[in-house]
C-alpha cells in the first residue's frame, strides 16, 4: 500500500457510495470489455464501446442517447470540449490508421436523428501500425496532439469544428513510448511530453516554435500517470517515489508518496492515484512478478484508490478496490470510479464543517487553518479555528504559544474570553501583548486602554508606556481614556505628551497648570498656538498664570489684546558647534552664550517634555557627523524672531479680561495703560478702559500715603483732564466721591464750565485757599464769583484772616467791573459783622468820589445835550417859517458865475442845473445837494437802522445780558430813538 511521509495524516473526508443503475439499458456497464472509454463533460458522461457506439447517461445515470459514431474499430480515445456541445472521439481499427471524428450533439441529422458529424480525419503516423497511447486537444480545437506507442507524437492544426482543413505534422519522435500528453496554454502554447525515460516540453505555437524538444526530466511515467492540474495549468506526473509537478518554469517540489501507480486523475485540491496493492507474500525479487503471473490472484484483481492532497501533505481517502479501475472521471462536483466489473462509485466529499470536526477530534489545528486557508474560506471562520487552537494550547499551559493564536484570530474574538484568562493565571505580560494587539487593529475600548495602563503602572514600565503612547502611526486607542490613566498614576509628562500629539492644546495646558504645576512650561505652550487657540486658554487659566507669573502673563494679555499677538517659534541650538559665519572659535563661542541666555528655563524643559507647535528644526547647527549624537543630547531651545506678520486674527474687546486681573491691580494697570495706548481703538473700548484705569488709580492711591498716594491721584487726574475724554463725567463724579478724590469731581465741573459750583465745593469744604485759587482761574469768566467770594470771606474772622488781602482786590474787582452797587456790598459786609469799617474805608471812599465826579459830568452832559436841542429847534423853525436868501454868485461845482437856470437848496448851495448831472426835474424833491448828501446818506443809515433794530428783540436781549448795568442799555437804547419807532417812517 503506498504511503505518505507522514501516515497519521490520513483521514476520510470523502463518503463512498454504488451508483445504482436505474435500468437494464446500462448492463452493458457489467460486462467486462464492452466499454472501452468512458469521459465526462457538459453535465453528461460519455461511453465509447468496441462497437463504435457512443453513449450519454445523464446525473440519474440513465442512458438518454447511443448514437453509432464510427463503423469500424472501438473508440478508445474521446474528449467532450466543457461549456460546449462538441465532442470528439478516436476509432482504432488495427487495418487501418485512426479516425477522429468531431460530432456536434445539439445539432442532429434529420433523417437519422443522430449528431451531426463536424469533420472527419485520419490520424497518420507514418504508416505505421501502432496504437494511440495519448491524446490531448485544444479547447476551442485549433490544435490535437496525439502520442503512439511507438515514439511518434503527431500534432493536428486546422478548423475542425468547421471542417475548413487540417494539418499534420509528426513533431516529436522518440525510442521509448509515448505514455502520456498535455497542452499547457499561454502566450506560448506548450506541449508536455512523457515517455516512458523522459519528461520534454515543446514548442508548438508562439516564440521558439519549431526548436527541438527540451528534457525537463530524465525519468519519465507510465500510461495514465500523467495529468494537468486545470486551475495552475500544472502537469502532474505519478512515478513510484513521488508525485511531480512540471509548470512553466520546470519541475518543482516533489511530495513523496511511495508506491507503484496506474493511473492519476486531478479532482479539485486532490490527485486521485490508481495503485495496485503490494504483495507482502512474496519478495520484490520474485521472477514471477517480473514476467506477469502472480502467486495469488487477487494481487492483481483488486486496487488501491487513494485521494491525496499533495500540498498539504494529507491522505484524503484510502480503500481497496475489489476489481481493477477502469476510469476515474469528475462531473457533478463528485468523482467517479469505474470498475472493470461494471460497478461505478460515487466519491462525495464532505462538507467543510465536517472534515474540521474531524481535524479536531485529532487536535490537527494547524492542518485545519492550513485547511481553511486552502479552501478560501473567509477570515470569520478561519478565526473560529485559531481560536480553537488557542484554547487547545491554553489547556496545554503552552500560554506565549496560545496567546499567538489568539492574536491571529483578534478580530473575529471576543476580547474579554481571552482576557479572562491570562487574567486568571496572571500572565500579565501576555495580556499586555493582546491588549496592544487590540489597539493596532482599532478594538479597543476605553476600558481595554484603562487595563493596558495599568499593566504597564503595575510593571512600572515606563518605557512601554511611553512607546505605546508615541506610537507613529494612527491613533489607535480612546485619546480621552489613556489621558485620563496617565494622569491618575502620575504620569504626567506621558499624559501631556499624548495631549500635545493629538493636538488637544487644552489638555496639554491643563495637565501642565493642574497636575505637573509646571505654570512656565504652560504659559509658554500657550504662547506658541495658534490665536485662537491661544485665547481659550489663556482667558481659562489666566488667574492662576498671573498669581504665579505676573509679568509675563500680563505681557501676553497686552500682546493679544492689542492685536500683536504672533506664535512664538524656536529653534534648537547645540552649544559649541562649529560656526558657519566665519571667525574663531572663541567669538563663536562668545555669540552661542550670548544666544543661549536669551532662552528660558521654560522653554527648555517643555521641549524637553514635548515637541513645541513651532519648532524651526532647520536652525540647528550642523556639528561633524562623528560627533552628531553627542551633540543632539546638548541641544538646546531658544525663541527666535521672524519678520512674518502677525495672524490676522478678531482682538477681543478689553473688558473681557477684566475678572482676570482681579487681586492683581498692578498688572491690570500695566494692561490698561498698553491697552489706551495701542490704535485703532473702538469708542466703546476706549470708554471701559479709561473708566476702569481712573477707578484703579484711585483704588492704588487709596492704599498709598503722601507722596506716593499723590502721585496716584495725579495719574488720576491727568487721565480726566483736557478735552474729549471719554470718560461719562457720571462715572468720574462717583468714582472721586466713593475715592474722596476731590479733584475729580472739580475737573468734570470745570469741563462742563460749572465753575461757581467748583467755588461752592471749596467754600463748603471751608478750603479758603482752593477758593481763593478758584476765584483767580474763574473769575474773569465768571463775575458772579466774586460776590459769593465776598461774602464767604467775611462769613466767619477764620476765613476772613486766611483771605488777607484778598478782600481788597475782591472789592477792586467789584468796583471796577461794577458787579454790585455801593448798598449791595455794605449790605453783604454787615450780614456777619465780620468786616470792620477801616476795611472797606478805602473802598467807600473812592466809590463816592467816583460817583460824585460821574454825577457832575451827567449834569454837564444834559446842560449841553440842553443847548443843542434848543439851537436845532430853532433853526428848523426858522427854515419853516422864514425866507431864505440865497448869496452865492458862482457854481459850487464849476465855481463859474451863475447863469439860469439855477438850482438852490436851503443848505445855501447854488449850482448850474446843468452841473447837477441830472435829468429830473429840478423840483424834484429827491434831488440833493450834492455837497451835503454824504452826510444826510449817514443820518438815513443810522435811523434805518434804528428802524430795523426796533423788530431785533434778541439784539436787545443780548444787549441786556451783556451789559454791566440794565438801566442803562434801556437808557441808551431809548436815546437811540428805538423805542419810539412806530414801524414807519
Amino acid at each position: 500500500m503506498a504511503r505518505l511521509m507522514r501516515e497519521q495524516w490520513q483521514f476520510r473526508f470523502f463518503d463512498v457510495s454504488q451508483v445504482r443503475l436505474p435500468d437494464d439499458e446500462s448492463s452493458f456497464l457489467a460486462e467486462i470489455g464492452n466499454v472501452t472509454c468512458i469521459v465526462s463533460g457538459s453535465e453528461s458522461i460519455f461511453l465509447g464501446s468496441a462497437d463504435g457506439v457512443v453513449r450519454i447517461v445523464s446525473q440519474a445515470f440513465k442512458v438518454v442517447r447511443t448514437f453509432k459514431a464510427h463503423d469500424a474499430g472501438s473508440i478508445t480515445h474521446m474528449k467532450q470540449i466543457e461549456g460546449s456541445s462538441l465532442l470528439v472521439t478516436i476509432a482504432e481499427d488495427l487495418s487501418g490508421e485512426p479516425v477522429l471524428k468531431v460530432w456536434a450533439l445539439d445539432k442532429l441529422e434529420k433523417k437519422t436523428g443522430i449528431p451531426r458529424c463536424q469533420s472527419t480525419l485520419t490520424i497518420h503516423n507514418g504508416r505505421k501500425q501502432f496504437p494511440i497511447s495519448a491524446f490531448a486537444a485544444l479547447d476551442d480545437l485549433s490544435q490535437l496532439a496525439v502520442g503512439f506507442a511507438n515514439g511518434a507524437v503527431t500534432v493536428v492544426r486546422g478548423d475542425l469544428i468547421h471542417d475548413r482543413g487540417a494539418r499534420q505534422r509528426t513533431v516529436f519522435e522518440s525510442e521509448e513510448p509515448i505514455t502520456g500528453i498535455e497542452f499547457r496554454e499561454g502566450n506560448i502554447t506548450t506541449l508536455y511530453i512523457a515517455t516512458t525515460a523522459r519528461i520534454m516540453t515543446l514548442v508548438i505555437s508562439g516564440r521558439g516554435q519549431g526548436q527541438p524538444a527540451k528534457s525537463l526530466d530524465d525519468y519519465g511515467c507510465g500510461v495514465g500517470c500523467m495529468a494537468v492540474d486545470r486551475s495552475s495549468q500544472d502537469v502532474v506526473v505519478a512515478r513510484n517515489d513521488a508525485i511531480y509537478y512540471y509548470g512553466q518554469h520546470g519541475r518543482g517540489p516533489p511530495y513523496t508518496y511511495e508506491g507503484e501507480k496506474k493511473m492519476i486523475s486531478v479532482f479539485k485540491d486532490y490527485v486521485a492515484i490508481i495503485a495496485p496493492p503490494k504483495s507482502n507474500a512474496m519478495p520484490r525479487s520474485n521472477p514471477l512478478r517480473a514476467f506477469g503471473v502472480g502467486a495469488a490472484d487477487d494481487v492483481f484483481n483488486t486496487s488501491s484508490f487513494t485521494l491525496l492532497n499533495t500540498e498539504l501533505r494529507f491522505v484524503a481517502h484510502q480503500e481497496q478496490l475489489t476489481s481493477q479501475v477502469k476510469a476515474v472521471i469528475a462531473e457533478w462536483g463528485d468523482l467517479f470510479v469505474f470498475t472493470i466489473d461494471g460497478k461505478i462509485f460515487r466519491y462525495h466529499e464532505k462538507p467543510f464543517a465536517q472534515k474540521l470536526d474531524i481535524l479536531y477530534q485529532r487536535n490537527l489545528y494547524v492542518l485545519a487553518i492550513n485547511l481553511a486557508q486552502k479552501s478560501g474560506l473567509d477570515s470569520s471562520q478561519q478565526n473560529i479555528i485559531l481560536r480553537k487552537f488557542g484554547d487547545y494550547l491554553y489547556s496545554k499551559q503552552d500560554y506565549d504559544t496560545a496567546m499567538q493564536q489568539y492574536l491571529k484570530a483578534i478580530d473575529n474574538t471576543e476580547p474579554s474570553q481571552v482576557i479572562r484568562k491570562f487574567l486568571d493565571t496572571q500572565r500579565i505580560h501576555n495580556l499586555i501583548e493582546y491588549l496592544e494587539e487590540l489597539h493596532d487593529h482599532h478594538k479597543a475600548t476605553s476600558d481595554h486602554t484603562t487595563l493596558l495602563l495599568n499593566c504597564y503602572a503595575k510593571l512600572k514600565d515606563v518605557e512601554k508606556l511611553e512607546e505605546f503612547i508615541k506610537s507613529p502611526d494612527d491613533l489607535k486607542f480612546d485619546l480621552d481614556t489613556a489621558i485620563s490613566m496617565c494622569r491618575q498614576g502620575g504620569y504626567y509628562d506621558q499624559a501631556a505628551f499624548l495631549a500635545r500629539k493629538h493636538g488637544e492644546h487644552e489638555l496639554v495646558v491643563d495637565v501642565l497648570i493642574e497636575d505637573s504645576k509646571r505654570y512656565a512650561e504652560a504659559l509658554a505652550y500657550i504662547w506658541r498656538l495658534d490665536p485662537e487657540v491661544a485665547y481659550f486658554n489663556l482667558m481659562k487659566y489666566a488667574t492662576v498664570l498671573l498669581q504665579h507669573l505676573p509679568k509675563d502673563t500680563t505681557q501676553l494679555f497686552i500682546d493679544y489684546y492689542t492685536g500683536k499677538f504672533r506664535p512664538k517659534q524656536d529653534a534648537i541650538v547645540i552649544p559649541n558647534a562649529p560656526s558657519t559665519g566665519g571667525g574663531g572659535g572663541g567669538g563663536g563661542g562668545g555669540g552661542m552664550s550670548m544666544g543661549l541666555g536669551v532662552a528660558s528655563s521654560a522653554v527648555q524643559n517643555l521641549a524637553a517634555l514635548l515637541p513645541l507647535p513651532y519648532m524651526n528644526t532647520n536652525a540647528l547647527a550642523s556639528p561633524p557627523t562623528g560627533e552628531q549624537k553627542s551633540t543632539m543630547s546638548q541641544a538646546q531651545i531658544v525663541e527666535t524672531t521672524t519678520d512674518e506678520p502677525a495672524p490676522e486674527y478678531k482682538v477681543p474687546k478689553p473688558r473681557t479680561a477684566f475678572s482676570a486681573f482681579v487681586d492683581h491691580a498692578q498688572e491690570f494697570i500695566v494692561f490698561l495703560e498698553a491697552c489706551i495706548a495701542s490704535e485703532d481703538l473702538r469708542q466703546d473700548d476706549k470708554v471701559d478702559l479709561y473708566t476702569t484705569l481712573f477707578e484703579m488709580y484711585l483704588h492704588t492711591a487709596s492704599s498709598k500715603k503722601d507722596e506716593e498716594r499723590q502721585e496716584w491721584e495725579n495719574k488720576a487726574k491727568k487721565l480726566v483732564e483736557g478735552k474729549d475724554i471719554p470718560i461719562d463725567t457720571s462715572n468720574v463724579l462717583l468714582l472721586s466721591h466713593l475715592s474722596n478724590f476731590r479733584d475729580g469731581a472739580i475737573l468734570v465741573r470745570e469741563q462742563q464750565g460749572l465753575h461757581f459750583d467748583i467755588f461752592r465745593s471749596y467754600t463748603a469744604a471751608k478750603d479758603t485757599q482752593g477758593a481763593i485759587r478758584a476765584l483767580r482761574k474763574y473769575g474773569p469768566e465768571e463775575p458772579a464769583l466774586y460776590p459769593a467770594a465776598l461774602a464767604y470771606f467775611t462769613s466767619s474772622p477764620d476765613i476772613l484772616a486766611e483771605a488777607g488781602t484778598e478782600l481788597d482786590s475782591v472789592l477792586q474787582k467789584i468796583d471796577e467791573d461794577g458787579l454790585m452797587a455801593p448798598l449791595q456790598v455794605i449790605q453783604t459786609l454787615s450780614t456777619n459783622g465780620v468786616a470792620t469799617m477801616g476795611m472797606i474805608k478805602s473802598y467807600l471812599s473812592t466809590t463816592i468820589e467816583r460817583e460824585r465826579a460821574e454825577i457832575a459830568a451827567n449834569r454837564r452832559n444834559i446842560e449841553t445835550f440842553r443847548s443843542d436841542t434848543s439851537a436845532k429847534k430853532q433853526e428848523l423853525e426858522s427854515l419853516n417859517t422864514k425866507p431864505a436868501v440865497f448869496q452865492n454868485s458862482r457854481c459850487q461845482v464849476c465855481m463859474k458865475a451863475l447863469e439860469l437856470p439855477v438850482v438852490h437848496f436851503l443848505c445855501k448851495h447854488s449850482y448850474h442845473q446843468s452841473c447837477l448831472s441830472t435829468d429830473e426835474d429840478v423840483n424834484d424833491a429827491d434831488v440833493e445837494c450834492p455837497i451835503c448828501s454824504g452826510n444826510n446818506a449817514t443820518v438815513k443809515a443810522i435811523r434805518r437802522a434804528q428802524v430795523e433794530s426796533a423788530e431785533r428783540h434778541d439784539v436787545f436781549r443780548e444787549a441786556l445780558r451783556r451789559g454791566k448795568d440794565g438801566f442803562s442799555v434801556v437808557s441808551e437804547w431809548f436815546g437811540r430813538g428805538v423805542m419810539g419807532v412806530n414801524g414807519s417812517e
